[in-house]
């Protein structure tokens, strides 16, 4: 896809970031808080596939 210029796409290729270790340090705990939610509703999916795929307990005794 062509941009508004009429010229073509460019491919760039980023080989190295300068940032302060600190702010790298900042940026990283940040990151590993925001992951908490995500790890929750992972694991709330993974559950209800378990439930889903697992039966509705089968293996302890009880019949449908």
């Amino acid at each position: 896809m062509a941009s508004e210029s009429g010229e073509g796409d460019r491919h760039v290729v980023v080989t190295d970031i300068r940032m302060p270790f600190w702010s790298m340090v900042v940026f990283m705990v940040k990151w590993a808080i925001a992951s908490i939610p995500a790890l929750f509703i992972l694991g709330v999916i993974a559950m209800l596939m378990a439930m889903l795929l697992g039966g509705f307990g089968g293996r302890m005794g009880i019949t449908m």
